[in-house]
C-alpha cells in the first residue's frame, strides 16, 4: 500500500487548505481557546497528506492496514480535526463548533477514543513521535511473520507531523536514535520549522542543525518548503524508496500563515486571533467575509470522490486477506490470536515449594517465559537490565535490524522512549507489549505510563529491585516514595506480590486485563513462599487482597502488608502467640478498593486494630489506615549497605513491628 505515484492537484491543496484555515480560525475563536498557529501554518501538508499520501477508509477506522498518522505537536489539534471531518470520518460540522468544550469529540488535545481517526493521544511533546516509532516496530513485527510471497496483509506506513518543540524533547532524541538504529524505514515524519516557540523565536533556546543530527541518527534527511507541493510529493516518494532508514522531511514554514497581521508572530501560537484578524485574514484569502466555518464546496466535493477512492484500497485489501486467509489456514489461526485478545491460552505456570525462598523477579522470569512458550504475541523488553530484571524471553530471538521475528526487544538506556515505544506498540493492535526496568527509575517513564493510562492500553510493566532492600547501591537506586507515586495514576493497576506463588497469580491477572497498564513490582530479594490459611486465596486474590494466616477466634489485630513485608508481618506475628493476629496480603490497592464491600469490611475486621506494613512511604496505601491504626513505613530516603543493615537502620523489622502492635493493641484495650 501507499507505494505508487501521488497526484493530487495543487488547487484541490488550495481548496482544502483554505478550508483548514476558515474552520481552524473560527473553532479556536469560538471556543475562546486554542491553538491556531499551527492548524494555518501546515494546512498545506496537511491537505496533502488526507488528498493524496495516506491510504486509510473513514468508514473502518481500524482498518488494520492503514497508514497510521499521528499529529505529535497535539496542541494544533484542529488541522487533524478540520481534516478528519473533511474526510468523511465520524465527525460533524457541530462537532467542530463544539471544540474544547465539556463531552465533546473535538477536545483541546488529540484523544485516543474520544475522536474517529484519532491514532493516539498527544499533547506533551516528544510522546508522538516515539508513540510512532512504536506504531512502526509493530508493523516490522507483524508484516514479517504474517506476510506471504503471494500476499501482503500488513503493509503499511506511519507518517508524523512533528513541531520544534518535539524536537527539543529529549523522549524525541531517545526514540528516533533507536528508530535509526532500527533502520524503520516505514516512518516518515514531517517536521514543521516554523522557528517559534510560545516564549518568541526558537534562536533564544535553541542552535541544533537538526538535518545533521538526524543524519547522526541514521536517518534519511530532505528539506523543502512547507508550501511547495509539488516537492512535498518528491520527497515523499523518495522516502518511500528508501527501506532501511526512517526519514525525515523538514518543512520550513511560517505560523499562522495567511493570517492577515500575525502571520510569523509567536502571538498566534496558542491564542485565538481576534474577531478583527480573522475578517481581515478571511478577506485576504477569499473567504466571503460574513460566513462561519466556511468549507470551500470544492473541497468537500474532493473529499467524496477521495473516499470512493480508498474504499476500492480497502476493498482490495479485503479479497487479499480473505485470499491469504484461504491459502494459509494455520498462519491465520496465529493471527486470531494476536488481534483476538479474547482467547485464553493454556499456560503451565510454575509450582513453587513452599518455604523455599526465591526472589520475585525470579519467579517472574521463569513465569514469563511460560507465558511466552504459549501467547505468541507477546513482546517486550528492558531498558539494558534484561539479566537484572529476569525478563529475557529464551529461544525467542532478538529483534534487531535484519532480524524483524525476535521477540526481545533491546531499548539501550532510554527508559522515556522505552515506555511511549510501548505505547506505541500497544495501540497499533496485533502485539501485547511489555517492558522492564528498576522500580526506581519508572520515573523516567511516568509521562508514558500516565498516557497509557488515559488510553487503556493493556501495557505490562515490570518494575523490579522494588525497595530499600537493593542494599548496597544506596539511596539513588533505593525506592520508596514509588508505591505512592504509581498508586496515585488513576487507572493504573499495580501490583506487589509477596512470594512466587503470589507472582503467579499478579502476572495472571496482568494478562488478563485489556482496559488499562499493569505494573508488578518485584524483588531483587528473595522470599520464602509461605503456606496460605485461605482455601480459596488463588481467587480471592482477585479481590487485591486475602488472608495468609488467620486466627481461631475473633482477630485483635490485623496486620495488612504487601510484596516483601508480608514475610515480615508473618514472622512479627509468630512472636506474639498471645495476640490473636490475622495477616493480610495487599496485592493490589487498586483492585482491594473496588471489589466487594462485604470482603472488604470481613478481611479487614473493624473491630481489630491494624498495623500496615511496607517498605515504602506511608501515604501509599491512602485512607485504608485510621486514626487508631499504625503504619510501618519509611519516611527518608535509604542508605548504601547490605540489605538487612539497611533495613534494621530504617526499622524494618520485627522490633518495629511488635512495638506498632503493643500500641494499636494499647488503644483497642
Amino acid at each position: 500500500m501507499s507505494n505508487g505515484k501521488i497526484n493530487v492537484d495543487t488547487k484541490t491543496i488550495d481548496h482544502i487548505a483554505i478550508s483548514i484555515r476558515s474552520l481552524a480560525m473560527d473553532a479556536v475563536q469560538k471556543a475562546n481557546s486554542g491553538h491556531p498557529g499551527l492548524p494555518l501554518g501546515c494546512a498545506e501538508i496537511g491537505a496533502l497528506l488526507f488528498a493524496g499520501i495516506l491510504t486509510h477508509y473513514p468508514d473502518d477506522p481500524e482498518w488494520i492496514n492503514r497508514d497510521r498518522f499521528i499529529l505529535s505537536a497535539g496542541h494544533g489539534s484542529m488541522l487533524i480535526y478540520s481534516l478528519l471531518y473533511l474526510s468523511g470520518y465520524a465527525l460533524t460540522i457541530d462537532d467542530i463548533k463544539n471544540f474544547r468544550q465539556l463531552g465533546s469529540k473535538t477536545p483541546g488535545h488529540p484523544e485516543y477514543g474520544v475522536t474517529p481517526g484519532v491514532e493516539t493521544t498527544t499533547g506533551p511533546l516528544g510522546q508522538g513521535v516515539s508513540n510512532a516509532v512504536g506504531m512502526a516496530i509493530a508493523e516490522t513485527m507483524l508484516s514479517a511473520r504474517f506476510n506471504t510471497a503471494a500476499h501482503k496483509v500488513i503493509n503499511h506506513y506511519t507518517y508524523v507531523l512533528a513541531s520544534d518543540g518535539d524536537m527539543m524533547e529529549g523522549i524525541t532524541a531517545e526514540a528516533v536514535s533507536l528508530a535509526g538504529h532500527l533502520g524503520l524505514g516505514k516512518i516518515i515524519m514531517y517536521y514543521d520549522s516554523n522557528n517559534i516557540t510560545i516564549e518568541g523565536s526558537t534562536n533564544l533556546a535553541l542552535s541544533d542543525d537538526t538535518a545533521k543530527r538526524f543524519e547522526g541518527y541514521n536517518w534519511h534527511v530532505q528539506r523543502g518548503s512547507a508550501y511547495d507541493i509539488q516537492h512535498i510529493i518528491s520527497m515523499t516518494e523518495n522516502a518511500r524508496q528508501e527501506k532501511d532508514k526512517p526519514s525525515l522531511i523538514i518543512l520550513d514554514s511560517v505560523i499562522a500563515r495567511g493570517a492577515a497581521t500575525m502571520e510569523g508572530s509567536h502571538e498566534s501560537h496558542g491564542a485565538p486571533l481576534g474577531g478583527e484578524e480573522i475578517a481581515a485574514t478571511k478577506k485576504a484569502l477569499g473567504i466571503p467575509e460574513d460566513s462561519s466555518f466556511y468549507v470551500h464546496p470544492e473541497a468537500l466535493q474532493f473529499f467524496k470522490k477521495r473516499k470512493t477512492e480508498l474504499k476500492k484500497e480497502y476493498d482490495l485489501w479485503q479479497e487479499t486477506f480473505l485470499n491469504w486467509k484461504k491459502e494459509n489456514p494455520e498462519l491465520h489461526k496465529t493471527w486470531e490470536q494476536f488481534f483476538n485478545p479474547s482467547i485464553s491460552a493454556n499456560i503451565e505456570y510454575p509450582v513453587y515449594e513452599q518455604g523455599k525462598a526465591i526472589a520475585t523477579r525470579q519467579a517472574g522470569g521463569e513465569i514469563l517465559n511460560k507465558i511466552a512458550a504459549v501467547v505468541p504475541n507477546i513482546i517486550g523488553g528492558s531498558a539494558d537490565l534484561g539479566p537484572s530484571n529476569k525478563t529475557v524471553m529464551k529461544g525467542a530471538g532478538d529483534f534487531l535490524k535484519g532480524s524483524p521475528l525476535g521477540r526481545n526487544m533491546h531499548f539501550g538506556i532510554r527508559e522515556h522512549a522505552m515506555g511511549s515505544i510501548m505505547n506505541g506498540m500497544a495501540v497499533h493492535k496485533g502485539l501485547r507489549p511489555y517492558c522492564s526496568t528498576f522500580l526506581v527509575f519508572s520515573d523516567y517513564m511516568r509521562p508514558a505510563i500516565r498516557l497509557a493510562c488515559l488510553m487503556k492500553l493493556p501495557v505490562i510493566y515490570v518494575f523490579t529491585h522494588d525497595s530499600i532492600y537493593v542494599g548496597e547501591d544506596g539511596p539513588t537506586h533505593q525506592p520508596v516514595e514509588h508505591f505512592a507515586a504509581l498508586r496515585s495514576i488513576p487507572g493504573l493497576l499495580v501490583l506487589r506480590p509477596g512470594d512466587a506463588e503470589e507472582t503467579v497469580k499478579a502476572w495472571e491477572i496482568a494478562l488478563k486485563r485489556q482496559d488499562g497498564p499493569s505494573a508488578l513490582l518485584l524483588t531483587r530479594q528473595g522470599l520464602k513462599v509461605y503456606k496460605k490459611e485461605d482455601p480459596r486465596w488463588k481467587e480471592n486474590i482477585a479481590f487485591g487482597a486475602y488472608c495468609v494466616k488467620d486466627t481461631k477466634e475473633k482477630p485483635e489485630i490485623v496486620i495488612v502488608a504487601s510484596g516483601s513485608e508480608v514475610n515480615l508481618a508473618l514472622s512479627s506475628a509468630e512472636k506474639r502467640p498471645d495476640v490473636q493476629i490475622r495477616v493480610v496480603s495487599m496485592i493490589s490497592l487498586e483492585l482491594f478498593r473496588t471489589g466487594p464491600g462485604h470482603y472488604k469490611k470481613d478481611i479487614l475486621s473493624p473491630s481489630a486494630g491494624r498495623v500496615f506494613i511496607e517498605a515504602g512511604i506511608g501515604m501509599g496505601w491512602g485512607n485504608l489506615p485510621r486514626e487508631q491504626d499504625h503504619v510501618v513505613s519509611i519516611e527518608r530516603f535509604g542508605e548504601s549497605g547490605p540489605a538487612k543493615l539497611v533495613a534494621d537502620h530504617l526499622g524494618m523489622n520485627e522490633d518495629t513491628v511488635l512495638k506498632a502492635i503493643d500500641r494499636v493493641l494499647s488503644v483497642q484495650r
